[in-house]
């Protein structure tokens, strides 16, 4: 309207000139004049820094990121509104603040990983303007930060993977000797290994048991297969077939690595995901961020054990993981691996309990003939208060008899590693 009434009281002065025109006409050209030098200068003199703390996280961190607003210029801005364009969900960051002349304002904010997956942090945009409300200035910056969220890693204390023959490899022969009587060193004990194995000088030193690593006794490569068939997925969310897979896949891959085991990864969801097994910390950042990017896809497992057993040559244990409890027809590709004197451990997810159809019984009793170990895994598996996943950015705290908080545990990385800035 201020550019209507201008010109109104312009032609009004020219056909009817009179001094209170002239005082409005003055008086609002002020106005229009001082609002947009304001904005104006805003629109140079503001500059937003964004840092983040972690460039990683599992599922249930705690993500925190810091904001500095500076302004340069002699006017204040009395407004202005931070536009947070991040993919993340149920994070937002969004805020409203102002800042004078010379001066800078910063503040934190800190949300909560909910969901695992390759997200962004920003794109940002700052929204402001003059004081009269006559022009609104809009910087907005493209540049982004890429968030990758694993899945979280939890203890699985019932569950053992079924060990292979030979020196690690192929099922496991009775009355055949597989141990040397030089050993190579030592590791923490794990459940399943044979008493005979402690090495109780250690053990007395240390306090806590452990177990003796024989010479050429391998222990054999983790194959983690994880069936991610769309037609046999159920549930929704974090309670579903699909993320406890792939919770139970990140989880056995980082207890195979951290027992000194070659772990590897096949699934096929959107797209096929093959890492042969290694032993390396990088290995473990490759099977985590290929989990956090999977989703389901049209190929059953059937297809995926068919397509994948020619590229097997060694094959020592195979771990599956799946939610096919009435298809039977896997069973009939994996069959051909067992001949070849493979080791299978089969994770069966209960459609039922996660709120699909599928009756497991009778997959249990094909298994349990064949001779194969399995599970039943349910959402009570993982939904204990104990299992709390992600300790990336937590803080925990004590309070001593002065009554001063003194913290536990503090988070890995505490450095701030700047986002963006415009």
């Amino acid at each position: 309207m201020l550019p209507i009434l201008v010109g109104l009281l312009v032609v009004m002065q020219l056909l009817y000139p009179y001094k209170g025109w002239l005082m409005l006409l003055i008086g609002l050209g002020g106005v229009w004049l001082v609002g947009f030098i304001w904005a104006r200068a805003l629109a140079q003199s503001l500059y937003l820094t964004r840092e983040m703390r972690f460039g990683w996280a599992h599922v249930g961190d705690r993500l925190e990121e810091r904001f500095t607003l500076s302004n340069v210029g002699f006017f204040a801005a009395l407004w202005i509104e931070i536009i947070d364009h991040t993919t993340m969900p149920d994070y937002g960051v969004n805020w409203v603040t102002g800042v004078s002349g010379y001066s800078e304002n910063r503040w934190q904010t800190h949300g909560i990983c909910t969901r695992r997956g390759l997200f962004t942090l920003g794109p940002t945009s700052l929204k402001t303007g003059d004081p009269f409300s006559l022009y609104t200035v809009t910087i907005h910056h493209p540049e982004f930060a890429a968030l990758t969220v694993t899945p979280p890693i939890v203890p699985l204390p019932t569950i053992q993977i079924a060990s292979g023959g030979r020196a690690g490899e192929g099922r496991p022969r009775p009355n055949s000797f597989e141990r040397t009587i030089t050993t190579t060193g030592i590791r923490d004990y794990l459940p399943g290994d044979s008493y005979n194995w402690i090495h109780w000088p250690t053990t007395a030193r240390q306090g806590s048991l452990y177990v003796r690593l024989f010479d050429s006794t391998p222990s054999g490569d983790w194959w983690i297969f994880v069936d991610l068939d769309q037609e046999t997925q159920a549930g929704q969310g974090y309670n579903s077939t699909e993320e406890h897979s792939v919770i139970l896949a990140a989880s056995l891959a980082d207890r195979g690595l951290r027992s000194g085991r070659s772990v590897g990864l096949v699934t096929y969801g959107q797209e096929l995901i093959w890492l042969p097994p290694q032993q390396s910390d990088s290995q473990r950042h490759e099977i985590l961020r290929a989990l956090a990017l999977a989703t389901p896809g049209p190929c059953s497992l059937t297809d995926l054990l068919a397509r994948t057993r020619p590229g097997l040559r060694h094959v020592a244990n195979l771990i599956i993981i799946t939610a096919a409890a009435e298809n039977s027809g896997w069973l009939e590709a994996l069959l051909p691996m067992l001949q070849r004197g493979a080791v299978a451990t089969v994770l069966l997810l209960d459609p039922v309990s996660f709120g699909g159809s599928g009756e497991p019984r009778h997959m249990q009793s094909l298994l349990t003939n064949l001779g194969i170990s399995h599970y039943l895994i349910t959402p009570d598996l993982l939904d204990q208060p104990e299992l709390r996943p992600g300790q990336q950015g937590q803080w925990d705290w004590r309070i001593s008899p002065s009554g001063k908080a003194i913290p536990v545990n503090r988070p890995r990385d505490m450095t701030w590693k700047e986002l963006t800035r415009i």
